[in-house]
């Protein structure tokens, strides 16, 4: 059995397929611990029929066909012509804009890919510091994990039983918390290193809402479609999918489904299957190992040092950093929340609020080396190396640790929705 894991280990080190190395280990550990592996293929069936799994599809396919469908550009000129008159006002164009589109594209590399190449030369063109810069395009590139309908929020949904809408209100406050924070310290950049600001029209703020303005409607009529209990989160996936269709082929004309279609649906299925494969054998794994009571043996032996729901926090967040420093974070969510909810809630942590602590320590990992994500990303897109691109990001992450810290051991900010219920 050790063996057996160390030379799983070792294939994943060296690049094997995630979910190949998670098949074997539950293949592995259903003969170790004497269960029959057919509770793998039991598992798979079960998120196949899950309906809210029909919304991670088609939420996906709407972010491709924003990013084919230059939405980012008409994002950056609305967001300019709002606040570029603000003392490091294009940081701040930068900072809604990656939010906004990585709410929708659901991932974090896709949105430094189609928005990093058209706003690192703007923003050094600017006068900011090629630093600065770099610090900013590679951590906003996570920016909006926590807005609906980020798919992050759903598969952490779909993983730990909790209501889906919970959770979309849960991310809210933090969401657009961290974002005030980041905005801050870019006015403080802007004003220390006297960036030029622009004036402020308004001609030109109204004609970028008018090519804008469909894209903006997008996010508040999926949370009041949502919220005002009109759909369901599969009929807002699949409303969600229909607009941008319509929005991208017949209004703004950007694509041409008869030469384009074929390559937007291979991009999504590309996209969703990759996930779909990891989500199917690591459910089968996590089942196993609730099985063979390793929650509850992980729970005696943290008994033994940690006495209070606070020490417990700590020990979490030091936990999942390093869970985000070292995996994906839709690989994170499927394999470590099942390990953690029933301690957590042993503790007394609020599912929902966990799942916003569990996103946050994520999204800061997406920066952080070993495997941060955004690091190498970023270093293809702007052809610098990890280590400089990791430094760049230190002023961002320790605004970031300030805000998670606030996040986890401040529950209201998550749970506002249940102070007036």
């Amino acid at each position: 059995m050790v063996i057996a894991a160390f030379l799983l280990i070792i294939l994943a080190l060296i690049g094997a397929p995630l979910f190949t190395v998670i098949a074997a280990g539950g293949i592995v550990a259903s003969f170790s611990a004497d269960i029959s592996p057919d509770i793998l293929i039991i598992e798979m069936h079960r998120l196949s029929a899950s309906p809210n799994m029909l919304a991670i599809p088609l939420f996906t396919f709407a972010g491709v066909m924003m990013s084919s469908g230059g939405a980012p550009q008409r994002l950056v000129s609305f967001y300019r012509a709002a606040f570029g008159w603000m003392p490091g006002g294009f940081a701040i164009v930068a900072i809604g804009s990656c939010a906004f589109f990585t709410t929708f594209s659901g991932a974090s590399g896709v949105t430094i890919l189609a928005l990093g190449g058209l706003l690192y030369p703007i923003l050094k063109n600017e006068g900011y510091k090629e630093k600065f810069t770099l610090g900013l395009l590679t951590t906003s590139g996570s920016l909006g994990l926590l807005f609906p309908p980020s798919l992050a929020i759903i598969i952490y949904a779909i993983i730990s039983g909790v209501s889906i809408e919970q959770i979309f209100l849960a991310g809210i406050v933090p969401g657009v918390l961290l974002m005030v924070m980041l905005a801050i310290y870019s006015m403080v950049h802007g004003t220390k290193n006297h960036i030029v600001r622009h004036g402020f029209d308004l001609k030109i703020l109204f004609t970028a809402i008018k090519d804008s303005i469909w894209d903006l409607f997008l996010p508040f009529g999926v949370v009041i479609g949502i919220f005002g209990g009109f759909v369901s989160i599969m009929e807002a996936a699949t409303v969600t999918a229909a607009y941008i269709i319509i929005l991208e082929v017949l209004v703004y004309k950007t694509i041409n489904l008869k030469k384009q279609f074929v390559f937007l649906l291979v991009e999504t299925c590309v996209l969703f299957g990759s996930l779909l494969a990891i989500l199917m054998v690591a459910l089968g794994l996590t089942n196993l190992m609730i099985d063979a009571e390793l929650p509850m043996k992980m729970l005696q032996a943290i008994e033994k040092h940690i006495s209070s729901p606070l020490q417990f926090l700590m020990l979490l967040n030091l936990f999942l950093l390093l869970v985000g420093a070292m995996m994906d974070i839709f690989s994170a969510i499927i394999v470590v929340v099942p390990l953690i909810l029933p301690i957590a809630l042993l503790y007394g942590i609020d599912p929902v609020h966990l799942g916003i602590i569990f996103l946050a320590n994520l999204e800061i990992g997406y920066s952080t080396p070993p495997v941060g994500i955004n690091l190498f990303i970023a270093s293809q897109r702007f052809g610098k190396n990890v280590v400089t691109l990791f430094k760049s990001t230190l002023p961002y992450l320790l605004i970031m640790f300030l805000w998670l810290l606030m996040v986890t051991y401040i529950p209201e900010l998550s749970l506002w929705w249940k102070q007036d219920s």
